[in-house]
Parts: structure tokens; sequence; C-alpha cells
């Protein structure tokens, strides 16, 4: 299997060339050159799998260049119950992932299980012990380069934390996450862990890292990996929970189903994009965002218009506080027919600071055959479905799953079952879940007062220079 950039001018690389790299040297993505087909008799056999097995079976087709006893072996170590451990009443640790049925026909699949809460760990946990792997295998080092709304840092830094060979610098908007996930992330007190808090939005922290990537020799110098969802193996790990949750809520393969998904930087929904290419019966996938609807507008008008930092709005879902979406330009690529100049022409005029429209184009007739659909929830809306899922069923969501619910409900087609996939539990968003409920959100016991412990973060203007500096002085 090899991997080509979505821009058309770097060459084809393996999987491992790929990992701890993210951005292809031309500033494009990296796909597959084509997507690995899932069989009848494959999908039949696979429904049988716990969840390890199941990574196993759908990530071997996508990374070939790692000898099948060590993947095997990485993901035995990643996807365990000792990591995924389950602090909600009903759910079975050996489900790593649990279905959460409302109601016939609605379901959650529960991704927030893993040490930070949040549905990053599904993919970052297993990263870690990849990352692990190469830097040994090849005796090298790396300084992973990441930026954050939310939930990716601390994901990425739990991963990392204490991992040979490797330091973290992980940006963030200052001030504009949650306090349990800026605790989450700046009470870490590791060494190899470097928290900097960006004055401005998450766009203007994702700009820096994608300044530093593409500046070609700094990047060779300090060996720069990425860990954002940018990097396909992030993507890769979560299309197989889309495998497990169809699964779980259907009888056959015969059967379709919905996913609803809130979506930030596409990486989430892009994920099931794939699983449908390869042959998973999705058949909608249902886009939810909050107030920030630069994605929702595209797939209602055909128009790609990132606000800018000065027009995003800060939200009570937060980690979706973002304006231009990274992993779009994945499915832009697929949706052009593969053609990298067509993808150059659109994200050239992004990065001028533009925008896109396919009304107009063929790409825009060819978008029903994706089956996306997508709406957006604002906050009146998430705290209405929060109440009324803990009224009706006595289930607490978080902020970013409720948007996902609200819109999957309205968005469905009736005949298809709805799973929708859960972000984070709810305690990492404590003010929203106490303004909907008048209650604490359930907290496991070893998060308690996590708050209140000493935090270590750099705080930086929005300055490429700057961060470069930093970095060289932390990394010598």
């Amino acid at each position: 299997m090899k991997y080509i950039s979505t821009r058309g001018q770097s060459p084809a690389r393996t999987f491992t060339e790929i990992l701890l790299g993210g951005l292809a040297p031309d500033g494009g993505l990296y796909l597959p050159e084509q997507y690995p087909q899932v069989s009848r008799a494959e999908l039949d056999e696979w429904r049988k799998l716990p969840y390890a097995d199941l990574a196993f079976a759908v990530l071997s087709k996508f990374i070939t260049d790692i000898p099948a006893g060590d993947l095997k072996g990485i993901i035995a170590r990643t996807y365990t119950p000792q990591t995924y451990c389950h602090t909600r009443a009903g759910s079975d640790a050996r489900d790593i992932t649990p279905l959460r049925t409302l109601e016939p026909g609605v379901h959650i699949l529960e991704l927030s299980n893993g040490p930070t809460l949040a549905f990053k760990d599904m993919a970052m946990q297993l990263l870690g012990n990849l990352f692990e792997y190469a830097l040994s295998q090849q005796h090298e080092e790396l300084n992973i380069l990441g930026a954050t709304s939310g939930d990716t840092g601390s994901a990425a830094e739990y991963a990392m934390r204490g991992k040979r060979g490797i330091r973290v610098f992980m940006l963030s908007p200052h001030g504009k996450m949650s306090a349990f996930q800026r605790a989450q992330m700046y009470s870490l007190q590791d060494p190899n862990i470097f928290n900097i808090a960006i004055r401005g939005m998450f766009d203007d922290a994702q700009d820096m890292v994608k300044a530093v990537s593409n500046d070609h020799a700094f990047k060779a110098k300090y060996k720069i990996g990425t860990v954002n969802s940018i990097n396909w193996a992030r993507v890769s790990a979560q299309i197989v929970y889309y495998f497990k949750g169809y699964f779980a809520a259907t009888k056959s393969n015969d059967e379709q189903v919905a996913f609803a998904v809130p979506s930030g930087n596409f990486g989430n929904i892009c994920a099931g994009h794939i699983a449908r290419m390869m042959g998973l019966p999705i058949g909608q996938l249902i886009l939810a965002t909050n107030e920030n609807d630069v994605l929702d507008e595209f797939f209602r008008t055909g128009a790609y218009r990132p606000r800018g930092t000065d027009h995003t709005y800060e939200t009570s879902s937060p980690s979706m506080d973002i304006s231009k979406a990274s992993n779009f330009e994945r499915f832009v690529f697929d949706l052009a027919g593969r053609d990298a100049a067509k993808v150059r022409e659109f994200w050239g005029r992004v990065e001028a600071g533009g925008s896109f429209d396919i009304r107009h184009t063929p790409y825009w007739d060819a978008l029903p055959q994706f089956r996306f659909a997508s709406g957006k929830s604002a906050h009146q809306d998430r705290l209405k479905t929060i109440r009324e899922l803990w009224e009706e069923y006595g289930v607490m969501v978080d902020t970013h799953t409720a948007d996902g619910i609200k819109v999957g409900l309205e968005q469905r087609r009736p005949s298809l079952p709805l799973i929708c996939l859960e972000t984070a539990q709810p305690a990492k968003f404590g003010e929203t879940i106490r303004e909907a409920l008048g209650r604490e959100p359930v907290r496991p016991e070893a998060l308690a007062g996590i708050e209140n412990l000493p935090q270590r973060v750099e705080v930086m203007d929005a300055d490429v220079a700057k961060l470069k500096a930093f970095i060289a002085a932390s990394a010598a």
C-alpha cells in the first residue's frame, strides 16, 4: 500500500514513511493510492471479532510495511480493557466502544472511555505505540508539533508522556477551552510535554503548525512530526470504530445505517467517508456543526468559505470552534475525482484568504453519491438536547455529542438506524452541564479536583518565529 498527496506533487510513500511526518512535502495530505475494498465474506467474518482483532483486520489493509506479528502486538497492547476502562453503569470494558441504545433505531456509540475521556484516545493511543515502534526501529527521536481546540492535545499528551525519544509541543487557543480541558493538559509535569497557549483562536494555532511543517529545512533539522488529524494514521485508526458500530447496531450485513458525527476539523467524519468507500453499508453520513457552520454551508450550498479567526464564534462546544477544516481537503480530493490540480487550485484560494464554490461544476452533481447530510446546532439547541436525553433516558451527554444527536435526529432518513458518535464524557464541560441540568456531571474519581493541580504552560503570540525559537531551545 502506497500513499499519495492530495496536491499531487510529492512521491508515493509507504505507511511508515508518512507515519512521523504529517503533511506531504507539497503541503497536501496523504491518502491511499486507492481505497482497499472489503468483501461481503470479510464483513461476515469481521462481525464476530472483538475490537483489537477487528482493528488488526482493518488496519492490515492500510499498513503493509510493518510485519503482521509486530502490528498485531502493537494493536493488542493498545486496545485493552485496562486502557479503555469504563466508568459508566451498564458498559462492558471488553467492548472498548459499547453501543448504548436510547430507543429502537437510535444509538450512541461510546468512544470516550479512554484516559482523557474523549474519542481522540481511540486513535491517539495507537499512534503513541506506532510512533514508539517506528522510532525504535530507526533509532531516531521525534518532536511532535500539534494544535488542539480541546481534546486532541490531552489525548496526544497522555499517549506520548514518558515515551522514549518523543517530545510533544502542543498549541492551544489561550483561554478558549473548558477549565477541565486546560487542566488535563497543563497539569502534566512530564519533561517531554510542552504546552503553548496561543493568543488567538484554534485556526491561528493550526496555521502555525502548518507553517512550521512547510518549512522543510526546519522540519528536517528538528525532526518535526504531527499528531493532528492531518496525520493519516489518526484517520485510519478511526475507521475501525465505524465498522464496530455498524456491527453492533445491525443484525446482518444487508442493512444500512446512518452515522451522525459532530464535526470541526472533518477528521472523524472523514474516517466514516473512507469506511463507506471501502464497502461498509453506510446509507448516510450526517455532519453536525455548531455555530461555526462552514462545513454545513458547504454541503447545503457548495461554497467553502472559511471565516477567519475574527469571525469564529466561541461556543459551548469549543472543540468545534474551527473555521478551516484541515481534513476537508481529503474529501474534496475524492469529490474532485482525485484531480490534484483542482485541489491545488481550490486550496490556493483558501490559503490566500479566499474561498471556492462548486455549485456550477460537475462536483456539485457528484456530491449526492457520497451520501452526506448536514445541519447545525446552537447553544440553546444543545442545552435542550442535553435536558431531553437526561429526562427521557437518564443519559448525560457532552455538548458536542448533543450537537451530533440534535442534527442526526433532524437529518436522518427514517428507514435507517441512527448511530450517533460520542465525542467526550460530559465531565469535560461541567459549566454547560450545570446550566442545562442544574447538577454536576459524573466525573471519574481519578480526575477529581484536576483543575486545582499546578499548571505548566507557555503563553505566546501567534508568531511562527517565536514558536520555532521555543522548539529549538527546548529540543536542544
